[in-house]
């Protein structure tokens, strides 16, 4: 165990922030926490990375456990050149030799732009270099508080697959908050927030099968031979005319339905319960 909170709770004046939330993060874990705004998300990440004192409850952390954090603002020098900015920042940590620098130039491909001014980088560029600031302690949990918003959909898909890569090679914890909640597809535990609560806790799929239904949708060409086919079966269905809708517990019950029907099939769609759904499920809201 790396972290854990305790009945962690902020109030400002007669607002409960975050109210008695428990969480933990494992070594080597990926860890996402979901909620709308307003949630209490910014104010309990601002309390586990030391930003803001908690009203009651506890923070718990290993024996020098250390942290970086990704912030959604940058809070590098847009005058100072890549190399200069990572230069200032590992001066300011005991123990932090500048060879470091020339590490993660390697590993997060920064070497093109290193000597180029932060505030002239692109967006992802940008991230890249937030990220090897985040990591020059070499940090045992990294927090990223909204990392790619604002980003293209090929740079962040770009940043996730070296965010990920990085995790498998160095086993970082990380603790995620985001926008985009296919992001938290590949976490392997999930926080769901609101109004300062947990509101549900699980790994990402359990969470979803616990949450979010797998539709399957038939339009059928003969639908009397349809409902005798699924009724044999065994499968429950709505039905709508031509248009037949079922809820298979698994996608391979989805593809052997299919299997069975598909004579009397003019089309077909299939939608697999998603993070998503099961956030909008749970929360009553989508993400914002």
């Amino acid at each position: 165990m790396l972290l854990k909170t305790k009945n962690l709770s902020k109030k400002y004046k007669n607002k409960l922030a975050v109210n008695k939330v428990n969480l933990e993060l494992r070594r080597g874990s990926f860890v996402t926490l979901l909620g709308t705004n307003g949630a209490g998300k910014s104010t309990l990440i601002n309390m586990l990375v030391g930003l803001k004192q908690p009203t009651s409850g506890e923070i718990i952390t290993g024996t020098n456990t250390k942290i970086g954090v990704v912030f959604q603002n940058s809070v590098l020098d847009p005058e100072l050149t890549v190399h200069e900015n990572l230069v200032v920042r590992a001066h300011q940590y005991q123990n932090c030799p500048l060879t470091r620098i020339n590490e993660l130039e390697s590993q997060l491909g920064l070497r093109n732009f290193i000597n180029q001014r932060y505030g002239t980088l692109s967006g992802g560029q940008k991230r890249r270099v937030d990220i090897a600031r985040a990591l020059l302690n070499n940090p045992d949990i990294l927090f990223l508080d909204e990392p790619t918003t604002g980003l293209d959909v090929q740079t962040r898909t770009a940043i996730w697959k070296l965010i990920l890569k990085l995790q498998k090679q160095q086993q970082l914890t990380i603790l995620l908050t985001t926008h985009y909640l296919e992001e938290a597809n590949e976490s392997d535990y999930c926080y769901v927030l609101a109004h300062g609560q947990i509101i549900a806790a699980g790994t990402t799929q359990e969470i979803i099968r616990q949450h979010a239904e797998n539709l399957l949708h038939l339009q059928a060409t003969v639908p009397e031979q349809l409902i005798t086919l699924l009724t044999q079966l065994s499968v429950p269905f709505e039905q709508e005319k031509c248009n037949f809708l079922i809820k298979p517990a698994t996608t391979k019950q989805a593809l052997q339905i299919l299997e069975v029907v598909k004579p009397y099939l003019a089309e077909f769609s299939y939608s697999p319960g998603d993070i998503s759904t099961a956030f909008m499920n749970i929360t009553g809201w989508e993400v914002a």
